[in-house]
């Protein structure tokens, strides 16, 4: 069987890459630029005054002048006024374009106005261009400012939008059906049997997908009759650029998924990763680039895949530059039997230096969901040892 990262490889190597829009910069938070931004001009685009105070000529205070006229005062996004002479001075606020022949801001906390006349604080020592944010020092015109993969998070948006931009070429987020199979499953709000069980799955599925920017998606049950998932997924692989099933993927006489998606043309990448839990996990794509990523139907199982290879991989696709896995420490000794790549729910706890250390919160079971709760995410042990020690440095995955 594959491995987890030669699973991820291989999905990654199949997944398309996703398709390019043009998005008002109000819908473009979460997405991937598809192209470049450059400077519109300078920034900043003139002297700009870094304190509130009073602009003068720092020749001036060289000379030994410690008192100057008041000549005017100067706000941010007013048109610069002229320093008339060296024994004036202008009276400044931040973000207000130096005033013309001055090169130096003397913060009002080191001043006394009085009777339209700054005194300088005794003490205080002037040099030419002290809180001024020179023209240009941030990027020039024409200076790229962001590229193709960037993820557009507040900073990027700003960046975009400082650059007179309204409008930007983004990843185009996948089409993405969320489909829960099995008899057995009722939907939350519905009477229910002893026998029965309630369908939570396609609703955790969305809220990961949610999370991490893949949103709105379609939901739909499926009961375990061949010819119903024969019919609907061959409907929804032609609406959808990506399938996430969970349910049906074992070799129980029910288990149909594996079979209807390849009578519907859907390539077989993968079936089966040595992995727990989640090891059922099935891959495939068909001949116009539509996925498929059927996970088996343990709740568990299905958050872990979806951690570990559907999100990574879809937010791949879009083209965004990845971070790796954060690395944490495993808090204590844990032991795996048998010996295959193991997904182990943690709480994150700091030490004192501020290393992230992950306390192993183990389920009871594939099928033991409730023990999610309050655990931050899973880490990967890899496969070999039967006992990983204390500290071990191990790849994270949040919720």
């Amino acid at each position: 069987m594959l491995t987890p990262i030669q699973a991820a490889a291989m999905i990654a190597a199949r997944l398309p890459r996703a398709m390019v829009e043009e998005q008002p910069l109000s819908a473009c938070t979460g997405r991937t630029l598809q192209q470049s931004i450059l400077a519109e001009r300078d920034a900043p685009p003139f002297d700009r005054v870094a304190m509130d105070g009073i602009a003068l000529a720092a020749a001036a205070v060289a000379d030994g002048q410690r008192q100057f006229r008041v000549a005017g005062t100067q706000g941010a996004g007013a048109l610069p006024q002229r320093l008339a002479g060296h024994g004036d001075c202008i009276e400044v606020m931040t973000g207000a374009s130096l005033p013309e022949g001055c090169d130096a801001v003397v913060p009002v906390e080191r001043i006394l106005i009085r009777d339209g006349i700054a005194v300088l604080e005794s003490g205080v020592e002037v040099s030419a261009w002290q809180n001024v944010h020179r023209r240009g020092t941030d990027a020039r015109s024409g200076d790229r400012l962001l590229g193709p993969g960037a993820v557009l998070r507040g900073p990027e948006i700003a960046i975009a939008a400082s650059a007179g931009l309204t409008r930007l070429q983004v990843d185009r987020r996948p089409r993405i059906a969320v489909i829960s199979t099995g008899d057995e499953l009722i939907a939350p709000g519905e009477p229910i049997q002893g026998h029965q069980l309630r369908r939570s799955n396609p609703q955790g599925l969305a809220a990961a997908l949610t999370l991490a920017g893949f949103a709105p998606l379609t939901d739909r049950h499926l009961p375990d009759r061949r010819d119903e998932l024969l019919g609907v997924l061959g409907e929804l692989l032609a609406q959808h650029e990506v399938l996430v099933l969970s349910g049906g993927v074992s070799a129980g006489r029910y288990d149909y998924v594996p079979g209807v998606l390849s009578e519907l043309g859907v390539e077989c990448v993968f079936h089966k990763v040595a992995q727990r839990p989640g090891g059922p996990m099935w891959f495939g794509v068909n001949a116009s680039g539509r996925a498929v990523f059927a996970l088996p139907g343990n709740p568990v199982s299905v958050l872990v895949c979806l951690g570990r290879y559907v999100i990574p991989a879809l937010q791949a696709a879009t083209g965004s530059t990845l971070m790796p896995p954060r690395q944490v420490a495993l808090a204590t000794a844990f032991e795996v039997r048998p010996r295959l790549a193991y997904f182990l729910p943690v709480t994150l706890e700091y030490d004192p230096t501020g290393r992230a250390l992950a306390s192993p919160r183990p389920t009871r079971g594939s099928g033991d969901f409730v023990s999610l709760g309050g655990t931050d995410g899973f880490v990967e042990l890899p496969p070999g040892p039967a006992v990983h020690p204390a500290g071990l440095g191990v790849a994270f995955y949040q919720w």
